[in-house]
Order: structure tokens, then C-alpha cells, then sequence
């Protein structure tokens, strides 16, 4: 096996760029595996982990890490790196490739040159705050992508954002869209009545992808973070985005969506918005509340248009069971919470790493007996690595070890689509999930597939060629996170009656 690492000192590139790189560069044949990234110190103690000396560098350094079976193999892996690297902007120099023009230096500094209205920060946790905080104090909106952001360092950036009549969109926002233009991880959606306060990335996503699925547009969708609703934050962007709504000429109805939030902030936010003026949709997920599909039925209808249940495919390759227990093996956090909210209702407790109750937590192996559901987008599970909605690789590991274990009879999966997400998700997903039905059916027992994709019509991915392959690979595909995760209830409750 060949090693190769090199640091290219002064380089920046963003989170998101790196992420997608280092997908892409692994991708290649012959190639162990990659890690291109800022020289952090997690990124360093994560290239020892794969068995590289660390290099001397800093997080102002870009850092390679490669392994390879050839030269061969290393030959392709690094013109793959300097097509991507390019693919997702050179991190500096003018646009006409001159030198007629240094490139900015600070996020200030790039505001006063280019006229800008919204910052995007996606530097690595420990140094967004600083970003962010130059950001508002120019007088820019700002969305944080990145996450492992303190969160009282999320705390100063929002009360310093009030101050000024600016909105914080995160930190951890996943998913925003302003004025149509998406931030982070965003569907493609039509234009519309419809404003989205989301303290959720793919709880968002499911809302957009539903409502656009009806027909009816998106005005804006201020992603707000997915602790804005804890009793720490206090909702200080959800009741700023709200207002910001309310004052929007192109909003007529608003829908504000959470994680299960806490009850003192759920009772502020419910307070606002009945002094909105406008209709508002609560979609804050909890024990015998709607779920996302039902809230974007009343979202529809609000907005004056026909609703239509979400579309299916049912699998070509039905089985017989028994199902002993369901296993969920999530990308989205707030998709995960509405899962297990569902098959909890039914079966009582479900494990998980983001659990519905303090005793329901799963040690730190991930590992349980009984209904398990896992947030692989945790931030314990992205630190130094790529999102589960670019990199499928620990999903699909789990996959395999959940097909050879005879109590699990349903894996629930979410493939969520969009701008940022991995350019072809089923590519990758279908072959592993017909591998891991052919495992479970060498030890005689069926292993069923239900999967929630997540999309529109109008996403680079194609959702019809998505839904497709999934079916085609034996799983059974929903639209809706909701009716997948009925559906598994329905394969245990069925499979146990007979």
C-alpha cells in the first residue's frame, strides 16, 4: 500500500468543499481511503488514525491524506483532488486569473469589495464564531453551516445580531433558501407564498420537498439551527426569523419546524406568532403531535391548493418475515426524532444516540438489542469526516452488520436529495442494500428495505431515477418519512400477527 500526504501551506477551502473532495478523491478506484482537509487538530489526530506521521501545519494549512494500493491508483486519486479542489473554487485570486486583485482576507473586508447582504461561515467549528461575529458586524445576514460551535459562543452571535436587526441562521444550519437561492444542503423549489422558520436541516427538507410536491412555492426558508429551541438559546433567530416573515411581502403563510423544543421556548414562539398576522403552521415535533407530512397537508391547504398524498414505490421484491424489530439508520436528525416519535407510539421504547428519553440512550458502541434507530449526522458522528448526506460509507456498514444480525427484520433509511447531498445517493445505496438482503437470505430470513427519499422534481439528483434504482434493489420507497416509517411498523406488527 502507498501513503502519500503533503500540506499545501496559506491554502483555505471551505467545510463543504473539503467534505465533497475527499468523498470524491475516496471514490476512485484502488484507493483506501482520503482525507483532505484543514489542519485542525482533529483532522491531524484523524490522518494519525489512518496511519499517517502528522504533518507540521495549521489550520490555515491544507492537509492530504491518501492511501493507495499503486502508484496507479495514487495517479488517479490525485488529478481526481485537483479536478475537485478546482470543481470548488480555488480559495483565492481574481476571476480573470490576474493578480490585479488580492482576495480578501477577512469576511469584512470580501463584504466591503463585493457588496454582499448574507455571509456563509462552514470554517470548522472552534473558528466560525469569530467569522460569523466579523460578519454581523458589517452589517451582514449570516448562515452557519458549521457545526461543534460552543454553544455559548452561539448564544453571544445571536444576542449580538438582535443588537444590530440581524439574523444568525445557525449554527449547524443545514438547509436554507433566501430569496431562492440555497444555502448549505437545499432542494430545489419552486417560488412561492410559503416562508419556513427551520430549527432542523432535513426536518426542513421534507417540509420543502412535500410542499413543492403539491405545487405550492417557497418565498424563503431561514434555517435557524437545530438548538435555537433549547432552553439555552432561548429561540433568539426563530422569533427574529419570524418577524423577518412577517414583514415579507412575498410570505402569506409561515411554518415554523423543530425538534422536540423546550416547553418554556415552545410557549414563546407560539406567543409570537399569534401576533403575526399571517397564518403559521407549528410542525414542533413531540409526543402526540402532527407529524411533517401532516403539517405540510395544512400547509397546503392553507396556502389555497389541493393536497395529494406523497408518492410511492413499492418493492419488486416483497418478502414473508417475521420482522422482529426495526432498525433506522438515519442521515437527518429531525427525520430520525419523527421515526422513532412513530414506531415508539407503536412499540414502546427505541434506543438511539439522540434518544427520545434519557433512558433510552445507546452506549457509546451504537449497539442495542430492540428497536434502534441512529442519527449518523450527530455531531459526535461528523467531527473531521464527511456528512451522511455525502458519505454513505458508516450507513452502509451498519447495513451490512444489521443484514447479519437475526434480529433485525426492517431497516429504515433516509436518502435525502438537493444541492450539496452526494450526486448520485442510490448509486451507492442500491448495491449495498441488494448485498445485505442476499445476506440475511444466506442465514433464511428476509430483510426488509423501507426507504424515505427525500427530493423534488427539480433536484440535480433526478428523484424518479432515485426512487428507481432504490425499488429496483428490493426496497420499498416513500416520499414521506412518516408513511415509511408506518410502513415499517406495519411489516412488525404484520409479520408478529402471523
Amino acid at each position: 500500500m502507498i501513503r502519500h500526504i503533503e500540506v499545501r501551506t496559506g491554502t483555505y477551502h471551505d467545510s463543504v468543499t473539503l467534505m465533497q473532495v475527499s468523498q470524491a478523491v475516496q471514490g476512485e478506484d484502488g484507493v483506501g481511503a482520503a482525507l483532505v482537509a484543514m489542519a485542525t487538530q482533529l483532522n491531524l489526530d484523524l490522518l494519525a488514525g489512518m496511519g499517517f506521521e502528522p504533518p507540521s501545519a495549521g489550520p490555515n494549512d491544507l492537509v492530504v491524506g491518501i492511501t493507495a494500493d499503486d502508484d496507479a491508483a495514487l495517479g488517479r486519486a490525485l488529478v481526481r483532488l485537483e479536478a475537485a479542489l478546482s470543481a470548488g473554487g480555488s480559495g483565492g485570486g481574481s476571476e480573470g486569473g490576474g493578480f490585479d486583485a488580492a482576495p480578501p482576507r477577512s469576511v469584512g473586508s470580501a463584504a466591503r469589495r463585493d457588496g454582499a447582504t448574507v455571509a456563509f461561515v462552514s470554517t470548522p467549528g472552534p473558528y466560525a464564531f469569530v467569522d460569523a461575529m466579523d460578519a454581523l458586524q458589517h452589517g451582514l445576514q449570516v448562515v452557519v453551516f458549521s457545526d461543534n460551535v460552543p454553544v455559548e459562543q452561539e448564544v453571544r452571535l445571536k444576542r449580538e445580531a438582535a443588537e444590530r436587526g440581524l439574523l444568525v441562521m445557525g449554527p449547524d444550519c443545514g438547509t436554507a433558501v433566501v430569496g431562492g437561492v440555497g444555502f448549505g444542503f437545499a432542494n430545489v423549489v419552486r417560488p412561492g407564498p410559503v416562508g419556513v422558520v427551520a430549527a432542523s436541516g432535513t426536518g426542513a427538507q421534507q417540509l420543502l420537498a412535500l410542499i413543492d410536491g403539491a405545487g405550492v412555492g417557497i418565498s424563503h426558508c431561514l434555517g435557524v439551527g437545530g438548538r435555537d429551541l433549547s432552553a439555552e438559546v432561548g429561540g433568539a433567530s426563530t422569533l427574529a426569523a419570524l418577524d423577518l416573515l412577517a414583514d415579507d411581502d412575498a410570505t402569506e403563510v409561515v411554518v415554523v419546524v423543530s425538534k422536540p423544543p423546550a416547553p418554556e421556548v415552545a410557549d414563546a414562539v407560539r406567543e409570537r406568532t399569534e401576533k403575526l398576522g399571517k397564518p403559521v403552521v407549528l410542525a414542533l415535533l413531540g409526543p402526540g403531535r402532527p407529524d411533517l407530512t401532516a403539517v405540510a397537508e395544512t400547509v397546503v391547504t392553507t396556502a389555497g391548493a389541493e393536497w395529494a398524498p406523497p408518492r410511492s414505490w413499492p418493492s419488486t421484491a416483497p418478502g414473508a418475515g417475521p420482522y422482529p424489530f426495526v432498525r433506522g439508520l438515519y442521515a437527518g436528525g429531525t427525520l430520525c426524532d419523527e421515526a422513532m416519535l412513530l414506531v415508539s407510539a407503536e412499540f414502546g421504547p427505541v434506543r438511539s444516540n439522540i434518544p427520545l428519553a434519557p433512558a433510552w440512550a445507546l452506549e457509546p458502541d451504537l449497539r442495542a438489542d430492540g428497536h434502534t434507530m441512529i442519527d449518523f449526522g450527530d455531531d459526535t458522528l461528523t467531527r473531521g469526516r464527511p456528512h451522511p448526506m455525502i458519505d454513505n460509507s458508516l450507513r452502509i456498514e451498519r447495513l451490512l452488520a444489521e443484514a447479519r444480525d437475526p434480529s433485525c427484520g426492517v431497516v429504515l433509511l433516509d436518502v435525502v436529495l438537493g444541492h450539496g447531498a452526494h450526486p448520485d445517493p442510490a448509486g451507492e445505496l442500491a448495491p449495498a442494500i441488494v448485498r445485505a438482503r442476499n445476506v440475511a437470505g444466506s442465514r433464511g430470513r428476509d430483510l426488509a428495505v423501507v426507504v424515505a427519499l427525500i427530493g423534488t422534481d427539480a433536484d440535480p439528483q433526478r428523484l424518479d431515477d432515485q426512487a428507481r434504482a432504490l425499488r429496483d434493489a428490493g426496497a420499498s420507497v416513500q416520499l414521506s418519512n412518516a408513511a415509511a416509517a408506518r410502513e415499517a411498523v406495519a411489516l412488525v406488527r404484520d409479520g408478529a400477527d402471523g
